[in-house]
């Protein structure tokens, strides 16, 4: 999965579609990601010692990856590798953005 947690996204399918946010989490597993402020729920919660009160909450549901567009500078691009060598001689990966072929990180 070319995502990384902390990577600016905007929505570009479902109800949420054109929102912003941060990725929260990554499950390469499942191909989701976890997106601040987008796909909210509402969880029923038990009390526990963590959480007397108990109720209804509010949390962040997954979306599938496919779903979400890498943001840079403020526009919505694919993302893509590019593999040099470094000093060493080794293989070194890094990740552009395919707007502007631009190292992201």
């Amino acid at each position: 999965m070319k995502l990384k947690k902390n990577d600016k996204v905007v929505v570009i399918a479902g109800k949420d579609k054109g929102k912003q946010g941060k990725i929260l989490k990554v499950d390469a597993k499942n191909n989701k990601v976890i997106v601040e402020g987008v796909n909210i729920v509402k969880k029923h919660r038990k009390p526990n010692a963590m959480n007397q009160q108990g109720g209804i909450i509010s949390v962040e549901a997954a979306i599938d990856a496919s779903n979400v567009m890498y943001l840079y500078k403020g526009k919505p691009t694919r993302i893509g590798y590019k593999v040099e060598k470094n000093s060493e001689g080794k293989n070194v990966k890094t990740r552009i953005a395919k707007i502007s072929s631009e190292a992201i990180d």
